[in-house]
């Protein structure tokens, strides 16, 4: 399946291309991020939003562009200046899932505390992934709030937007999440995680800056002590799909769903003999496993597992979700897991093609095993991903088990007919690429796996044709402008997938930038461009400059008018599904995959 340089956006360092959100007009946006002074301006903010909130509907999260809706007329009904637009929206998503926080018992909530409220000076504490190993000297609020948070049963971190908190999520240790951060941060922190539905709440910082930082104290221990209670209504989640998704990739589940031929162990399981300690005709289904276990958003297993419970009575989404979702039949979860065997091939095929030095962390395949065994590891799970849906003949019906064999075989052929154009252009003396031309690679490449994951959930639950036009349509739009962002991404510095800013650039790939940049500069800066992917400058000078050149031809604001476009006609194709739950899951995809604000750059060093 589709090849995935995917990212999620983050601050670049101060001398680096940056990136921020913006307005629909395109400009940049920190002129909405600030905190509302003095403080009886926020709590007459806050105390209006908390009424608004009251009569909204909360069977349902509310999408950011209905959060931004309200908040911008909330502040114009008092008279507020739009810069508080940032703070309002956290105050609102707050207020919204109160109610959700509260029916959250205080053993399954988790707080998180920033590090900059600690006193830097003195403080002794040591950090490791987890965040900050407090001390609890007492030199700072932070040894107080933690008190008072575990006296009460939270579970308690001091970091911020730190990975590991989503999977503390997914791995269903907490269901609720109270923060503490500057808005930057609750941005890139919450917002897919309000999406999701998963209930949180935050105080924002006062300043930000890392340090003397300031903060609403009485507001936090308010927040703390959020009382559990019922919650009137019950906002449906897909947090419980998540979890399932997730949890398939768990050794155990892995091994359960897809037994293994050759029995070789795990290989974090080899007291650091690696493969040595495995039999030779072991060693590729070993390596097959544990790549297929090291990592990635499973957001493709996710999709068709959502599909087919929407299709099959909604359950996942309601508060007795859990139990929904126990009950999905090991035959779409293989399928689901199939998808994602195609889609982790793809990706050891890429960094092959790309000769990338890391995925997920750690070394790529080919680095860490050679090209060979790696080309072989990549075969091996497309095989492995065929095996899965033909393997269970008494789960599947015939007829049900060769539409989606036809579906994936498409959809592979489309990305190797996408990625071959790729690897022609990036090899060819010409250099040209119109922006039409890159968004056709785009939806042979991404858009694919996309539609596979989404009319295989709607096969497994029943016939596709009423569905097929409007999926179609949808994993197209989702698929291109999925990819334009992965673009905007891989020009900043914090890739969870990758290393390194401007790798694109740097190994000839088109992207729609390229293009953009292409089309909107003169005949000398377009040869100047061509020219930084072969000269002997430093891969720093070649990138700072091809930010400048993207910059004059103004490609990242139209890169991000692009996402918008998409997004927009993504939304339009779900419209056209008559299924509730399965429009209502299309809509959530296409704003939680999609539905940032659109990027652009802020300043070029």
């Amino acid at each position: 399946m589709p090849h995935d340089r995917s990212s999620t956006a983050s601050d670049a360092g101060a001398a680096d291309v940056s990136y921020g959100p913006v307005t629909g007009d395109g400009r940049a946006s920190e002129h909405l991020k600030r905190v509302p002074e003095p403080r009886a301006l926020r709590e007459r903010i806050r105390n209006a939003v908390v009424e608004l909130t009251a009569g909204l509907d909360k069977s349902r999260p509310l999408a950011r562009r209905e959060m931004e809706s309200h908040a911008r007329t909330l502040l114009a009904s008092l008279d507020s200046s739009e810069s508080f637009l940032g703070w309002t929206m956290v105050a609102m998503a707050s207020a919204f899932w109160r109610d959700q926080v509260a029916a959250v018992p205080y053993n399954r909530r988790l707080l998180l505390l920033p590090r900059c409220l600690r006193n830097e000076e003195v403080c002794p504490a040591e950090t490791n992934e987890l965040g900050l190993l407090c001390q609890d000297c007492g030199s700072c609020e932070l040894s107080g709030l933690r008190a008072e948070a575990q006296q009460k049963g939270y579970k308690v971190m001091i970091a911020e937007g730190s990975p590991t908190v989503m999977k503390i999520i997914l791995g269903g240790y907490v269901d609720a999440l109270l923060g503490v951060a500057c808005l930057d941060v609750l941005e890139r922190t919450l917002d897919k995680i309000l999406l999701a539905g998963i209930p949180s709440m935050a105080v924002p910082l006062l300043t930000s800056g890392c340090r003397d930082t300031t903060v609403d104290l009485d507001w936090i221990h308010r927040m703390i002590d959020t009382p559990h209670r019922t919650a009137k209504t019950q906002t449906r989640s897909y947090v419980h799909l998540m979890r399932c998704a997730a949890q398939m990739f768990e050794p155990d589940e892995l091994d359960r769903l897809m037994p293994r031929v050759r029995s070789g162990p795990w290989l974090s399981e080899t007291n650091g003999e690696g493969l040595d300690a495995i039999e030779p005709i072991a060693c590729t289904e070993a390596i097959a496993y544990d790549f297929l276990a090291s990592g990635g958003k499973h957001s493709r297993p996710f999709i068709t597992l959502a599909v087919y419970d929407a299709l099959s009575g909604d359950g996942g989404t309601r508060s007795d979700g859990p139990r929904h979702v126990a009950n999905i039949p090991d035959a779409v979860k293989r399928t689901a897991l199939a998808i994602e065997t195609f889609h982790k091939a793809s990706l050891v095929h890429d960094d092959i093609e790309d000769d990338d030095s890391s995925r997920y962390g750690r070394p790529t395949l080919h680095r860490k095993y050679g090209t060979p065994t790696a080309i072989n590891v990549g075969d091996y799970l497309i095989g492995l991903g065929y095996r899965m849906v033909v393997g269970q003949p008494d789960e599947l019906a015939p007829d049900v088990a060769a539409d989606l064999l036809a579906q994936f075989a498409g959809a592979h052929t489309r990305l190797c007919e996408g990625q071959g154009a790729e690897l022609l252009w990036r090899d060819a003396r010409q250099k040209r690429l119109s922006p039409l031309d890159a968004l056709k690679i785009y939806a042979l490449k991404t858009a694919p796996a996309f539609e596979a994951a989404l009319l295989a959930g709607i096969r497994l639950a029943g016939p596709v044709e009423p569905y097929r036009d409007a999926a179609v349509k949808f994993s197209r739009h989702l698929g291109v402008a999925y990819q334009i962002i992965n673009d905007l991404d891989n020009w900043q510095d914090n890739q969870p997938n990758k290393t390194g800013r401007g790798t694109d650039l740097l190994g000839g790939r088109p992207t729609v930038l390229w293009a953009l940049a292409m089309q909107g500069l003169g005949e000398e800066d377009r040869r100047e461009l061509t020219s930084l992917v072969g000269n002997a400058c430093t891969e720093e000078e070649k990138i700072v400059r091809a930010g400048e050149l993207y910059d004059r031809a103004d490609a990242f604001r139209q890169a991000s008018a692009l996402i918008a476009k998409h997004h927009q006609r993504a939304r339009a194709a779900a419209d056209q599904v008559e299924s509730e739950p399965l429009r209502r899951l299309l809509h959530f995809l296409a704003d939680a995959i999609l539905d940032r604000r659109p990027l652009s750059v802020s300043e070029t060093a």
